[in-house]
């Protein structure tokens, strides 16, 4: 079975983490669907030095060049989530350039798989100020913004808060549930708008490059990034008025929108274990 994907023309994102990755896939996969793109990011092809032979792969402006392959207008801004002005100048600029945002999505992420006697102050510092001050400041820059924009939406690539610690992870994990948990705040706060907040994230692990530089299994156990952009999708099918405050898993979801066969999905033969669902809920089990 195929899912039933949204019209989204007209519609602009703003998204945060656009060079490569799961952003990137939410991106491309959203201008499928007729909408415009403001592709973010720290890697820029303005910056003095860069050069493609470079191992890190993926710019915000290659992804706004095949954004607009599929038809769209796509903005590229350089931006570090972890600075105020930054962000607000970002979120503007946007605005100036497109009139009207319609969806923000925060996807930009730090990872650091460490306990917390091995991780050192400043990598807790950066994924702190990344994946919470980052998904803070994104939402916070639009907020009035989307005040008055019929059908508005906040998303963010985060799991749900269901555990009180993490013993080996417990650093990245916390930022990464802090996230889930101003969006779903978010939900609370703006519940007199037409503004729908929800997290959304993978069941199993997703072939990123964080995934193999971390080695995070191998392609038996990971799916593709696909996944997680359909989920995207699915969700702004619905009504954003009705449909918030969701911390929301992409399987539980897809089955939900009538999905019963994820191995298009699959890179390679058989059924991932869930290990990004336990990674933040080790008693994850998937219910079917």
């Amino acid at each position: 079975m195929s899912l039933d994907r949204p019209d989204l023309t007209g519609s602009t994102a703003f998204i945060t983490g656009t060079t490569r990755g799961i952003g990137k896939q939410i991106a491309l996969d959203l201008a499928g669907q007729g909408c415009n793109i403001v592709s973010t990011g720290k890697t820029s092809e303005e910056d003095d030095g860069y050069s493609e032979d470079k191992d890190v792969k993926g710019t915000i402006e290659q992804t706004a060049r095949e954004a607009e392959e599929r038809g769209v207008d796509a903005l590229p801004i350089q931006v570090d989530v972890r600075d105020e002005d930054a962000v607000e100048a970002a979120a503007q600029k946007a605005i100036d350039h497109f009139g009207e945002i319609d969806i923000v999505i925060n996807n930009a992420s730090a990872i650091q798989l460490q306990t917390v006697e091995e991780l050192p102050p400043n990598r807790f510092d950066l994924m702190t100020d990344v994946n919470v001050r980052g998904t803070y400041l994104t939402s916070r820059a639009f907020i009035d913004h989307l005040k008055d924009v019929e059908d508005a939406w906040i998303l963010t690539n985060a799991p749900p808060v269901s555990i009180d610690r993490k013993p080996g992870s417990a650093p990245y994990t916390w930022s990464k549930l802090g996230m889930s948990f101003v969006t779903l705040s978010l939900a609370d706060e703006l519940s007199g708008y037409d503004i729908g907040c929800n997290s959304f994230w993978p069941v199993t692990a997703i072939d990123t490059r964080a995934t193999r530089y971390f080695g995070l299994g191998t392609e038996d156990d990971w799916r593709s990034p696909d996944i997680v952009s359909d989920t995207v999708l699915e969700i702004l099918r619905r009504d954003p008025a009705e449909f918030t405050g969701n911390a929301l898993y992409d399987e539980e979801l897809l089955r939900e929108a009538g999905l019963d066969d994820f191995s298009q999905y699959n890179l390679t033969e058989g059924d991932p274990a869930p290990m990004s669902a336990q990674m933040a809920d080790p008693e994850y089990s998937r219910s079917d």
